[in-house]
C-alpha cells in the first residue's frame, strides 16, 4: 500500500516535476489522496497512512514547485464507485460504508473527476499545496 498510493505518488511527482522544470513549462499536476488520510476507519491503518503521506507531499512538492509556476493539488474523495472498490469490497461493507455519506450513496467516478478538471484548470490558477475533499460524510 505505502509502496504504490505514496512511494508511486512521489516517483510521479518527481519525474514529471523534473521534465516540466527542465523544460520551463509551467502546469498543474493533481494527486489523488482521500478523506480516510483525514478520518480513522477501522481497519484502514495502511490506506489512511499512505493517503495522508499523500496529503503532505502535495502540500511539500507544491512549494518545491512553485518558483517554477507548476501548481500541485490533490483530490480526497470519501467513498467513490468504481470496479476495483466492488471487486474488493463486501456487498454488506459497500451498504454500511453508503450509510455514512449524506446522501446516502458512493460518489461517481466522474463526480471526483469534474474537481480534478477544475484544478487542473485556470479556474484554480492560484490553488497550490491544497487537498480538496470531494465527500459527503457526514459520520
Amino acid at each position: 500500500m505505502l509502496d504504490v498510493t505514496l512511494t508511486g505518488t512521489f516517483r510521479c511527482i518527481r519525474a514529471v516535476g523534473r521534465r516540466m522544470v527542465a523544460a520551463g513549462t509551467a502546469g498543474v499536476i493533481v494527486n489523488n489522496a482521500s478523506v480516510v488520510g483525514w478520518r480513522a476507519q477501522a481497519e484502514q491503518a495502511h490506506y489512511a497512512a499512505a493517503k495522508a503521506g499523500v496529503m503532505a507531499l502535495t502540500r511539500s512538492a507544491a512549494m518545491d514547485l512553485a518558483p517554477h509556476g507548476i501548481r500541485v493539488n490533490a483530490v480526497s474523495p470519501s467513498l467513490a464507485m468504481h470496479p476495483f472498490l466492488e471487486k474488493v469490497t463486501t456487498p454488506e461493507l459497500l451498504e454500511q460504508l453508503k450509510a455514512r455519506e449524506a446522501f446516502g450513496r458512493a460518489a461517481e467516478p466522474w463526480e471526483v473527476a469534474n474537481v480534478m478538471v477544475f484544478l487542473a484548470s485556470a479556474y484554480s490558477s492560484y490553488m497550490t499545496g491544497e487537498v480538496v475533499a470531494v465527500s459527503s460524510q457526514h459520520a
